[in-house]
């Protein structure tokens, strides 16, 4: 009968318990290839960490785990908002740690290897903003709802806090006020605007 770790790349061992320091040694390097736009595959990591490539593999086993824990270390605990209040409460936070890894985040915004780690997450960002968003945008028909769904979270993103940063000398928690308003701003707009579409521009105030 032929093993099931026969038919795995040959250089991922078998199971066993991470250590928490190694771990963070492998993200570490991890972080600073990104930061240096370097190639990010196993091999590159174990050599900027000190580890063998077998050891990477047990705490990452392919490229897109190695992708994900990218952003995972450059986001704050508990990844991503599926909340209205966690998105506009954790916004400063969010943005902090953005500017605390400014090297890697500019990189993961204008890289393939950054576009590839985004869209990773891409189908739970989705579900993550449909979901909060879902009573604010409730009677707009789509595509409407899809474009308001999708304004909001690019204010939130790493591309307006990049932006902000580059053009206007922004840091993260200036960042963090300028999107939270704009963010407040569309949620007003959306609760007067029932199911009128976006086209007709914004409804004012009865």
């Amino acid at each position: 009968m032929t093993r099931k770790f026969l038919l795995e790349d040959p250089a991922k061992p078998q199971r066993t318990s991470h250590n928490k320091a190694t771990g963070e040694r492998i993200e570490d390097a991890l972080l600073a290839l990104t930061a240096e736009a370097a190639v990010i595959n196993h091999d590159a990591v174990a050599e900027r960490a000190g580890v063998s490539r077998r050891t990477v593999y047990r705490y990452f086993p392919d490229q897109d785990a190695l992708r994900a824990a990218i952003w995972r270390r450059m986001s704050p605990p508990g990844g991503m908002p599926t909340t209205l209040d966690a998105l506009l409460d954790g916004m400063a936070e969010r943005f902090r740690k953005f500017d605390q890894h400014e090297a890697a985040m500019t990189v993961m915004m204008a890289s393939a290897e950054g576009r590839a780690a985004r869209n990773l997450m891409k189908p739970d960002r989705i579900a993550a903003f449909r979901g909060m968003l879902s009573e604010a945008t409730a009677y707009l028909p789509e595509p409407d709802r899809r474009w308001a769904i999708a304004a909001i979270q690019l204010i939130g993103s790493g591309f307006a806090w990049r932006e902000m940063r580059d053009q206007w000398d922004m840091k993260g928690d200036d960042i963090a006020v300028a999107a939270r308003w704009a963010i407040e701003t569309l949620l007003a707009d959306l609760a007067r605007r029932g199911s009128r579409p976006l086209s007709d521009g914004p409804v004012a105030p009865s």
